[in-house]
């Protein structure tokens, strides 16, 4: 390898040891409920999920003497710790070319839309304690001789906010926060899957007493299935997103996320239309996103047919090898799929290549030993669109062959495949256009509380985002959100103690309604509700959809649930109860989604962030070197679209879907400090509730 990078510290960024567990806790008692002998475990706050935002809510509880416990399906398994890109992005507030402007940078997180202002502002502020904090922790984020932070321009990002420890950024912040968590003595429940949440009340002021789990180790003949009971009032939903919700997903296999979750509890959500696609391996592989440098080193991107034949289709669609080249080069920072970028020859028409290639049963393969085929002059450095050329030649990349270019700016991108057995200098990388990021969520407010009292959501669980985000937002929201809801919690000293009230009648309710959708017998296995999930979604809601197939998707979608309400969900052994569970909760999130959408067409809804929204009638239509694809028109967006949200509730077994006016920020207000410390020294900043 052309590098001077020593070994060891190729190995210390990209093999990444996580940290072993601390013994587990003894439960409290066993009480014996609907024919169950379940465990109870008490806790003042349980966090559900392992990865870095859920982390981050359990140190921060910790470090303030609250209760709190972590239950994780599988620590260090979820996205935080197993995905990636190229050089994996943390968004924070530049120190040196633009200064801790937060009101500069809160407008660009919000840029794409469909997102609160104040949200975007708590992040830009919040991003700059979220990064020294990681920093001090042992996070070893790259700096200059002076000791400023590197950075580069990642997606929609204006002035160069990302910085990254390389390809494993997410995983080493869940490793420092792991090691800081097992350090202040936070208890981790593993191999633990919450799979309701029980709560009291009704109407506005239903709130949390509990969770129902699933764990193995509790698995006793008296208790087959291993159900087991934890008593909060307290909990924050840090379980991902839903990745198992599309086939064609660079999630790593068995992300379940907490969606469903919520929407069996009555929790509110929003934003379900706005997701993020673009290109990566397939996860039958190693998924993992193929932005930044591995195609800023303009590979060959080709596809093969079942006879074998190679066809070199960006040609038939760009006009010319110097545009060809320079939008593969632009998937680098502009790697999520967005409607608009189809149009002009831009970067997105790559995407809607790729897309019908493997739609036409076709394998798309990325070469980094050959340069782009010509479309009409042969390829050259010198003949790049300005920016691109001005790009590389400030990085230096001015290597003949694209697997040189790629050593040159970022060693580590290859080092990571090569692990995984797979070397891409000497063979094609197979890829696809996936699923990759909910932008939607759970409805939070600045300090990430739900609908449902005692319940807050962080990191991907909460639908903080908008329509697009910078690349390497969603990392510092988690932080940011973990931080905030951590101090909301304490400061209403909720979870100083165990939770002692005694709720066997609500939790009997819950493991009762779990049993009747489990049943030994039922025409809907796993495997079917898997496949039907993922493919509808897949072929009916990924970036190109209309009106007709979105509805009938969604018809689909309520009869699947309408049989899993009256035929349950079929299991073998135990442990496939855990999943029947999880695919139920995927069923339920499906349905959310398409719900979603399905009310965004009817209502004008046009082309934005993840999707396209074809219409034979549509103002847009996307041109390529061989003419217009007519197939591909479509409707722009409605600026009034921009300036609202769709919030989703499960109401009994009804979908309600309605709007909301997204919350404002007055960029004139200011502080005074005499005028507004007494707020803080009293704790009146946190008596804010969700803006309705």
């Amino acid at each position: 390898m052309t590098t001077d990078v020593p070994q060891e510290i190729l190995d210390a960024l990209t093999d990444v040891d996580m940290p072993r567990l601390p013994t587990e806790p003894g439960r409290s008692d066993v009480v014996r409920l609907a024919g169950v002998e379940a465990p109870i475990y008490r806790a003042g706050c349980v966090v559900v999920g392992s990865g870095a935002a859920g982390l981050r809510a359990a140190v921060e509880l910790k470090r303030r003497g609250d209760d709190v416990v972590i239950i994780s399906q599988s620590a260090w398994g979820g996205t935080s710790a197993c995905s990636g890109s190229d050089k994996q992005t943390l968004h924070t507030a530049n120190t040196t070319d633009q200064g801790d402007n937060y009101k500069a940078m809160a407008r660009a997180i919000r840029s794409g839309g469909a997102m609160d202002e104040d949200t975007a502002y708590v992040e830009a502020v919040g991003s700059s304690r979220m990064m020294a904090s990681l920093q001090f922790l042992g996070l070893p984020l790259p700096q200059d001789p002076l000791g400023g932070t590197l950075r580069y321009q990642t997606d929609h990002d204006e002035v160069g906010r990302a910085t990254s420890c390389g390809p494993r950024t997410s995983r080493l912040m869940v490793k420092v926060l792991a090691e800081e968590a097992i350090r202040l003595g936070v208890p981790f429940y593993n191999q633990t899957t919450a799979v309701k949440i029980l709560t009291e009340g009704a109407g506005g002021d239903r709130h949390v007493v509990g969770i129902v789990a699933m764990r193995a180790s509790d698995r006793r003949e008296e208790n087959p299935l291993g159900l087991a009971l934890f008593f909060s009032g307290v909990i924050v939903l840090a379980a991902g997103g839903p990745g198992e919700l599309y086939r064609d997903s660079v999630y790593p296999n068995g992300c379940f996320g907490s969606l469903g979750l919520a929407l069996d509890a009555g929790v509110e959500l929003v934003n379900l239309t706005e997701s993020q696609f673009g290109i990566g391996t397939r996860r039958e592989g190693f998924p993992w996103n193929l932005s930044g440098t591995y195609v800023q080193a303009i590979p060959h991107i080709y596809s093969v047919d079942a006879e074998g034949a190679e066809h070199h289709f960006l040609a038939e669609y760009y006009r010319s090898t110097q545009e060809l080249a320079s939008n593969i080069f632009r998937k680098g920072y502009q790697w999520p799929f967005h409607a608009t970028r189809m149009l002009d020859f831009g970067s997105s028409l790559v995407d809607l290549a790729i897309f019908r290639e493997t739609a036409a049963g076709r394998r798309v393969f990325m070469d980094f030993n050959r340069n782009p085929l010509p479309g009409d002059l042969s390829f050259s450095l010198e003949r790049l669109d300005e920016d691109v050329r001005l790009y590389l030649g400030k990085a230096g990349a001015d290597q003949d062959m694209p697997i040189d270019r790629l050593k040159h700016m970022n060693p580590l991108a290859i080092e990571l495949y090569r692990r995984s057995k797979i070397d891409i200098a000497e063979e094609p990388l197979e890829f696809a256009v996936n699923n990759q990021h909910m932008n939607g969520g759970i409805m939070v407010d600045t300090w990430g509380r739900s609908s449902l009292g005692g319940c807050y959501a962080v990191g991907e669980a909460a639908g903080t985002h908008g329509v697009t985000r910078p690349g390497g937002a969603a990392l510092n929201a988690g932080q940011v959100f973990g931080t905030r809801a951590a101090e909301h919690i304490s400061a209403s000293g909720r979870a100083k103690r165990s939770a002692a009230d005694d709720i066997a009648d609500i939790a009997e309710a819950g493991i009762a309604d779990l049993l009747a959708v489990l049943r030994t017998e039922s025409p809907h296995t796993v495997k079917s509700i898997r496949s039907q999930v993922q493919a509808r979604m897949s072929e009916k809601a990924g970036i190109l959809c209309d009106q007709e197939s979105v509805s009938g998707a969604l018809l689909e979608a309520r009869k699947l649930n309408a049989e899993i309400r009256d035929n349950g969900v079929a299991y073998g052994r135990a442990a496939e109860a855990v999943r029947g569970v999880q695919w139920w909760h995927m069923a339920l999130a499906s349905e959310a989604v398409l719900s979603a959408l399905d009310f965004f067409i009817r209502n004008g809804g046009g082309s934005r962030g993840a999707r396209a929204i074809c219409d034979a009638e549509g103002e847009s239509l996307p041109l390529a070197r061989s003419g217009p694809l007519q197939d591909y028109r479509f409707q722009k967006e409605r600026e009034a679209h921009r300036k609202e949200q769709i919030v989703v509730r499960l109401d009994g077994n009804e979908i309600r879907l309605s709007t909301r006016a997204n919350r404002t920020f007055d960029e004139s207000a200011r502080s005074f400090f005499e005028r507004d410390w007494p707020a803080w020294l009293t704790g009146r900043i946190y008596d804010l509730g969700i803006d309705e």
